[in-house]
């Protein structure tokens, strides 16, 4: 049967961090096709098309999860992509870019603090949900963005196997 597994799992050392590094946000309809690694087809290698790679640079409360659900009785399995961000301080920018990113569906690649790079929202892209624009009421409250963005897809999220560049990306950096 295809569903059937194929490897067991040891005992991870405890070399792993909990956390983001940063985001890269990529337009809906930039990546026209992606190249999976010939042996693992749950990575992908490159991406074709020209995708700007928009960094959204991260310091911690902000999250990545990946909620599994599956119905036998519909014979269906799909993966929630939820990504809970807060962005520090507030501009006239910003604003700008939180409100198109709020219109459309683009995917997203998190890269966590081990280093890996997730590509999420690859089929279907990923919504912005909920939000605030928030100011804070003590002097210590954040003054910034907090957003969430989803994503339903028929697989977990893709690992990227190289660096952004390597795997076809144009990354640009915030000022």
């Amino acid at each position: 049967m295809s569903c059937d597994i194929a490897a067991g799992r040891l005992e991870p050392c405890k070399t792993s961090n909990g956390g983001l590094k940063a985001i890269y946000i990529i337009n809906d309809g930039d990546v026209t096709g992606v190249t999976y690694d010939i042996t693992d087809t749950d990575a992908i290698l490159t991406v074709t098309g020209t995708p700007v790679a928009f960094k959204y640079d991260l310091k911690g409360n902000s999250s990545f999860d990946q909620t599994i659900t599956s119905s036998r009785e519909n014979g269906t399995t799909y993966f929630e992509q939820t990504l809970n961000l807060t962005l520090k301080k507030l501009s006239v920018k910003d604003n700008k870019q939180i409100k198109l990113l709020s219109y459309g569906k683009p995917t997203v690649v998190v890269e966590d603090n081990n280093g890996n790079l997730f590509y999420c929202g690859l089929k279907h892209g990923m919504d912005v949900t909920s939000g605030t624009i928030v100011t804070g009421a003590a002097i210590g409250d954040l003054s910034g963005y907090t957003l969430t963005l989803v994503g339903q897809e028929p697989v977990p999220a893709n690992f990227i196997m190289n660096t952004l560049v390597a795997a076809g990306f144009t990354v640009t950096v915030g000022v």
